[in-house]
């Protein structure tokens, strides 16, 4: 038996880079998958790549930021597999990044919505239903939440929200028998990696060694 047969995920912003490669592997270990994502096209064509493998998935267009989106969402995965035991709460952006003096509100503001609300607004609507099957919740923080880079200050700041957010929902919601924890990944070749980092290139040269900076390979 694959270790997550007849359990149902969610996978928020499921549509791309990490969370399309997390949901390919829970539904390669059995499970249901729901991919959540604002990208309809690429949600769809990760639920097509499970289904041609045998899985079972469905897509869901949400936008976690917005909270009848998040409760639309569960609610789909709840009425189409019937249960929900997994969230990966993995919808977020790397946001406009910059020296402070050149940020705006307006970007703070988007960035701490989908990162943070978002993430928030997940683990609120998720936790009856997780409550439910005694499932648990995974939140995607970042190395940035503990190691400081110039022009990083909104985008690590969420992180570091998402990082302490963890910690008080892993208590809070601990007495409903729901775990949580959070994954803390550094550079990874995808499409927001290579945007943070200029491009893939620049991206595996920072991999490969602490020299590397945004701005480029400083070897």
């Amino acid at each position: 038996m694959k270790r997550f047969e007849g359990k149902v995920v969610l996978i928020t912003g499921g549509s791309v880079g990490i969370g399309r490669a997390t949901a390919l592997a829970f539904a390669r270990e059995g499970a249901k998958v729901v991919v959540a994502a604002r990208r309809e096209l690429e949600g769809i064509a990760v639920v097509k790549e499970i289904q041609a493998t045998g899985g079972l998935a469905g897509f869901v267009r949400a936008d976690v930021a917005l909270e009848s989106d998040v409760a639309a969402m569960i609610a789909y995965a709840v009425e189409t597999f019937g249960r929900l035991d997994v969230v990966f709460n993995n919808a977020g952006v790397e946001g406009k990044l910059g020296p402070i003096e050149t940020l705006s509100v307006a970007d703070f503001d988007e960035t701490i919505g989908i990162n943070v609300r978002g993430s928030w607004l997940v683990m609120k609507h998720a936790l009856p239903h997780l409550t439910a099957t005694k499932g648990s919740i995974v939140n995607n923080s970042s190395v940035a939440a503990d190691l400081g880079m110039a022009g990083t200050t909104i985008y690590a700041a969420s992180k570091g929200a998402i990082t302490t957010l963890t910690r008080t929902a892993a208590i809070e919601f601990a007495k409903a028998g729901v775990r949580v924890n959070a994954v803390s990944p550094g550079p990874i070749q995808t499409d927001m990696g290579a945007r943070f980092f200029g491009s893939l290139e620049t991206e595996r040269c920072r991999e490969s060694a602490p020299c590397c900076s945004r701005a480029g390979c400083l070897r």
